[in-house]
């Protein structure tokens, strides 16, 4: 059998392109690195770098290996988190994966008030809006847009949050608020640069977002969300977010409306882990204050 930590080394040496680089994120010496990745060559009866003055490059072997090894760092991760969710008390450490403004305006402080209950607890906050795959436990709790099939992933729907059209209030006194989706034409549009199924999806109701009518275009959320703040144009973003900042202002409210359930998940194993539990009935709540807030503008 080979050792673990061969494989750990051959992965962070994948991703760093250096024996020192990968000792650095290690916490080891560059040797102990080198002689991990001769042992592991050795084992397995293959040559997995091959060294240039610019650091060690990929065989053809190393990256038909490469996504096994980061599986095995992603489980052996998991096997932590997971056991240290167990025995008295709440404690431990908990993977959470969110969209890009959620992580950054609705988690920060749901998470302050769990680590201050609970302050043996500790939180990795997985701010990406490309969904992780919980049944791989890449993440242990997760926020989706839609219910989840899977059988083995718990789910709680935790409300809807509406999309609409946003602009700044600085933007709207320079250059006047639209009265109907026709006037779009003459306005600055802030949206996507590259297309998903959703946009595509969307599109087939607002054909004014066409990928050539949008000025400014950025696929990062928090980016699209900055620049409606800055007063840079109009672009859609989340009603109860713009709710609790008064420099937003909703536009066309009758016109352009998305309206997208919102679900917590987690994966049925974790339901004894006492961490993960509090940590999920601590993400449902901020969500569902969040949609909540959204709710309020439509009554």
């Amino acid at each position: 059998m080979i050792e673990w930590e061969l494989y750990r080394s051959f992965s962070h040496v994948l991703r760093e392109g250096s024996l020192s680089g990968a000792a650095r994120v290690l916490g080891m010496a560059q040797p102990t690195v080198g002689r991990h990745i001769a042992a592991l060559e050795g084992a397995l009866g293959l040559v997995l770098f091959t060294r240039s003055p610019t650091g060690f490059l990929p065989t053809e072997a190393a990256l038909a290996l490469q996504a096994h090894a980061y599986a095995m760092e992603s489980m052996a991760a998991t096997l932590e988190r997971t056991a240290s969710g167990f025995g008295h008390g709440v404690r431990g450490t908990v993977r959470v994966s969110v969209s890009e403004v959620i992580g950054v305006e609705v988690m920060p402080a749901a998470i302050a008030t769990l680590r201050e209950r609970y302050p043996e607890l500790k939180i990795e906050l997985v701010v990406v809006n490309q969904v992780q795959n919980l049944l791989h436990r890449e993440a242990d709790i997760a926020v989706r847009v839609s219910r989840p099939t899977q059988e083995q992933l718990i789910a709680r729907r935790t409300g809807t949050i509406e999309w609409g059209l946003h602009a700044g209030s600085g933007y709207l006194a320079r250059c006047g608020e639209p009265a109907s989706l026709a006037d779009l034409a003459s306005h600055t549009l802030i949206g996507y640069d590259c297309g998903t199924p959703f946009i595509r999806e969307a599109l087939r109701h607002w054909p004014q977002f066409q990928h050539a009518n949008l000025a400014l275009r950025t696929d990062n959320d928090l980016a699209q969300l900055a620049l409606i703040r800055a007063d840079a144009g109009i672009g859609i973003c989340q009603v109860a977010l713009a709710r609790s900042d008064p420099r937003l202002v909703r536009v066309l409210p009758g016109e352009l409306s998305i309206a997208l359930e919102t679900w917590v998940t987690m994966h049925e194993d974790l339901r004894q882990n006492t961490g993960c539990r509090v940590t999920f009935d601590a993400i449902a709540s901020a969500m569902s204050s969040f949609a909540s807030q959204g709710e309020e503008e439509q009554t």
